[in-house]
């Protein structure tokens, strides 16, 4: 149903990383609301295409392709990133740190006023520790267990320290986007499902975040950064406001794809032990390929992670739109009709 009253009606809007799985739905989410929607990525995509959307084609590294991009735009969504459990520290750098300080810079040459940046809550992730509610407060920690995790946080910096009188910046932090169409972690669990374990007592929560919510999200800090209400410069947690049990959620996928559901367990030290070991020998040998554990995977997969999303309600008019009921929902619909040709998912 098409927005006729939201504020980036007519607006000229770009999407970094738009053919990606949360790009995409941005995407669709913004033509509702009677955008005039670009999409940036590496390739050409048919289904936005057949959405009518123009296609600019480079890369988020080279600062000319972004400035490009960027010619006419009025609002910029940065969602590209490069999302890996595992790799080489530069090529995170210059996608996640670099792409966004060229993205920043296209925005002050462009002089495009409003830029929303999708971040990660990973970047307040202490070590082992539990997170149990935190708000936007939370403090960075000194350091990380992937690289993934610290150029995000170092990209996040630079986009609140960008936000200015001539440029409104605002940082959403979507945690674990799930639904149909996903390319990452449900295909990875699915993989790995025969030797999946249990990691751990098995009873920590986690919060999650259903596609279209997340999308939602999006749009809502950018229109309230067009209407100018104040947010520019801050921070939001995002997620469906309602923990649930990881490996109840794992086996819920696994059973909605035809597999048999986890239940054997794996003590969580033993499993970042095993994981230390992986990385030290995957960095000493230079192996390329990602290993089967590394202290990142030991630790989601046995710690409680959520969010206190008080902020995105109060200040975003933040409310998921679909239920977790719902969103689990449509995504066993979509993987017990995705299982008869589940080769797609390698």
């Amino acid at each position: 149903m098409e927005n006729i009253d939201s504020p980036l009606k007519g607006k000229t809007v770009l999407v970094t990383g738009g053919g990606g799985f949360l790009g995409k739905a941005i995407v669709r989410r913004l033509l509702r609301e009677m955008a005039d929607v670009r999409s940036f990525s590496r390739e050409t995509y048919n289904e936005l295409k057949t959405l009518g959307v123009e296609q600019i084609q480079g890369d988020i590294r080279d600062s000319e392709d972004v400035n490009k991009a960027c010619n006419g735009v009025e609002v910029v969504f940065h969602v590209a990133a490069k999302i890996k459990l595992w790799g080489d520290y530069r090529d995170f750098f210059d996608t996640n740190v670099s792409g966004t300080e060229n993205v920043i810079q296209a925005c002050r040459k462009r002089e495009i006023r409003h830029l929303v940046y999708t971040s990660s809550p990973s970047v307040v992730y202490h070590g082992r520790e539990d997170v149990l509610g935190v708000d936007e407060s939370a403090p960075y920690p000194e350091h990380y267990h992937t690289h993934y995790q610290k150029t995000k946080s170092m990209a996040e910096q630079r986009v609140v320290k960008a936000s200015n009188k001539s440029l409104q910046t605002v940082a959403l932090r979507p945690h674990l986007i799930l639904g149909p169409g996903d390319r990452q972690m449900i295909p990875r669990l699915i993989k790995w499902s025969k030797n999946l374990r249990i990691i751990g007592d098995g009873t920590n929560l986690i919060d999650w975040t259903f596609l279209d919510n997340a999308a939602h999200a999006h749009v809502l800090a950018a229109e309230k950064l067009v209407m100018n209400k104040g947010i520019s410069g801050k921070i939001f947690f995002i997620s469906q406001g309602q923990p649930i049990n990881l490996w109840e959620l794992v086996n819920h996928i696994l059973k909605s794809a035809g597999k048999e559901p986890v239940n054997r367990t794996f003590p969580k030290d033993a499993a970042y032990f095993l994981g230390w070991i992986f990385e030290i020998v995957y960095t000493w040998f230079r192996i390329k390929s990602e290993p089967k554990m590394t202290r990142a995977i030991a630790t989601e997969f046995a710690r409680n992670s959520w969010f206190d999303i008080s902020a995105a309600r109060n200040e975003l008019g933040y409310a998921p739109e679909v239920t977790s009921e719902e969103g689990l929902e449509r995504i066993k619909k979509w993987l017990e009709e995705k299982y008869l040709n589940y080769n797609d998912f390698g």
